[in-house]
């Protein structure tokens, strides 16, 4: 099934780990969010980001999602994998195999956003058994 659902990034806290001249700036940060549309509920994710001398980043993380998808009650993780240039992050999702809850226990799938914003909209291409 694809949806289309909504999440409001609700907190941000950003820490640089690993700093120095001339090297690639490499921070951790934890974020929790608000999904709204066919995903309802909370998320929290932990990212680990690579600032590169051009000014991209390169983020990775993983997010535990607490709610509903299709009306549907569980828990589930997803694997973030994406880059951040000149102010827009771009991330595909993809449904940790294994991860769901509850009703969600065979969810599998992919999501996408762009983000340029604290309101993004969240692409996300569902199986649910």
């Amino acid at each position: 099934m694809n949806t289309i659902s909504t999440f409001e990034v609700k907190s941000w806290d950003e820490q640089p780990f690993a700093e120095g001249d001339g090297q690639p700036k490499l921070t951790q940060t934890t974020a929790t969010k608000t999904f709204t549309g066919d995903i309802e509920g909370e998320g929290t994710v932990a990212y680990l980001m690579v600032y590169r001398p051009d000014g991209s980043t390169i983020i990775t993380g993983f997010e535990r999602v607490t709610g509903s998808v299709g009306g549907r009650a569980g828990s589930f993780v997803l694997r973030h994998e994406g880059t951040d240039q000149d102010g827009a992050a771009a991330c595909t999702c993809t449904v940790v195999p294994g991860s769901g809850t509850g009703e969600l226990a065979a969810l599998r799938g992919e999501g996408r956003f762009a983000a340029s914003s604290m309101t993004v909209e969240f692409t996300f291409d569902y199986e649910l058994d």
